[in-house]
């Protein structure tokens, strides 16, 4: 018998939707399940391999340079060339599970341990660029700074030089300045391998600006000094000694010199004037003292034009709060420290025994010491044994005082 017109069609293997065998629905819903499977064990997979550390590199540590504007793939080609990641398919699902996908940030990253895909892209979001240390002594110059930036990798010295001609990042306090020597506050700067001289230089500006505070500018003024004043003094006694117990006293020196219009007769801005006329050899001559600079504070009064140097805090502290001494005189002991006094004749008797007849007895010692030396077969002073070894080169810096002042 036919069926009612309207009613619905079955199909050959049951009730299934027509051109579907019940066969068919289990061999698709199998499919289904094994792709379920399949998907859910590479999913399994994919997970552990994110969460498990890797490291592929068998040097102590490596580097990762992201340069600025990667995008996301050429990040993760870095990571995989580098060890870091296993392959592009681990960095593609690390990168989708963290959401950090927007977030990754330029710089040279360090890895020296195993790590998780998860965890290197959530360090590479937060920025977590490898810094170095770049320390810059107290007492330098701008040139000599900028072989400090050099070596370091940062950059040519020419670039610092450059980038410390940018003066007006002084000017509200320091008008006359050319240049930003003595404003670039000596101290320890973590910095990434893309820093630049410019970046740089506004660093050491503003931590100069934080530490020679307010308060030191009124005490600055309150002495009759401008900001310049106080920091071309301060330069001066950071040159002088490495003592802190001295650097007031060396400040109230000075300053006494200025008051009575004495002349300052300062070494280092006679060695200051050479170095900026590429003269200086490295050793300070009598004739050296009558060089025509503005910086020689032997042949013109007052203070130099400027900053010699760097000063640190304690040098800029003891600029604007000298010691209450009357000392008008010191020369040093040979020692790292120094002798003052408030007469010239005083200060002549301390040159007689610091300098005359130190470097007297010093030169006697010397020559006592070569007589007593055995003699090699042709007359020539020589040690009772042999060695092939070469003198090691003294690590001793020079002292700062190489003269009295006069």
């Amino acid at each position: 018998m036919a069926p009612a017109q309207g009613a619905p069609r079955r199909g050959r293997g049951g009730d299934h939707p027509a051109g579907l065998s019940g066969q068919a629905v289990k061999k698709l819903a199998l499919i289904l399940f094994l792709l379920i499977c399949v998907a859910g064990g590479a999913a399994a997979f994919m997970y552990q391999r994110v969460r498990n550390p890797y490291r592929g590199y068998t040097e102590t540590e490596q580097f990762v340079d992201i340069p600025s504007g990667s995008g996301t793939k050429a990040i993760g080609e870095h990571l995989v060339a580098a060890g870091v990641i296993r392959d592009q398919t681990t960095y593609r699902a690390a990168l989708w599970l963290s959401g950090h996908a927007r977030r990754l940030k330029a710089g040279e990253y360090r890895f020296d341990q195993p790590m998780t895909p998860i965890a290197v892209i959530d360090k590479i979001a937060r920025g977590e660029v490898y810094l170095i240390p770049v320390t810059f002594p107290e007492g330098l110059t701008i040139a000599e700074m900028s072989k400090i930036f050099e070596s370091h990798g940062l950059g040519p010295a020419s670039a610092f030089v450059r980038a410390s001609k940018d003066a007006e990042l002084v000017r509200p306090i320091d008008p006359a300045a050319r240049d930003l020597e003595g404003y670039l506050f000596p101290d320890t700067y973590p910095l990434s391998r893309h820093t630049d001289a410019a970046r740089l230089v506004h660093l050491m500006v503003d931590r100069f600006h934080h530490v020679f505070t307010p308060e030191m500018m009124e005490a600055a003024a309150a002495r009759g000094l401008t900001v310049r004043q106080a920091v071309t003094l301060a330069s001066l006694v950071e040159k002088e000694t490495a003592r802190p117990d001295e650097r007031p006293v060396i400040s109230a020196v000075y300053q006494n010199r200025l008051r009575i219009g004495m002349a300052l007769a300062c070494d280092p801005t006679v060695i200051y004037a050479l170095q900026l006329a590429g003269k200086y050899t490295g050793n300070l001559r009598r004739e050296d003292l009558s060089v025509d600079s503005p910086y020689n504070t032997y042949r013109r009064p007052g203070l130099p034009p400027g900053p010699i140097a760097a000063p640190g805090r304690a040098s800029m502290n003891a600029a604007v709060h000298p010691a209450d001494a009357d000392f008008l005189y010191f020369v040093s002991r040979n020692d790292g420290s120094h002798e003052f006094a408030r007469t010239l004749e005083e200060h002549n008797r301390n040159v007689q025994k610091y300098q005359v007849q130190y470097f007297r007895d010093k030169r006697m010692a010397e020559g006592q010491a070569n007589e007593e030396q055995p003699r090699t077969p042709d007359g020539r002073a020589g040690s009772t044994h042999r060695s092939s070894a070469k003198p090691k080169p003294s690590s001793k810096k020079p002292s700062r005082n190489r003269r009295h002042l006069r």
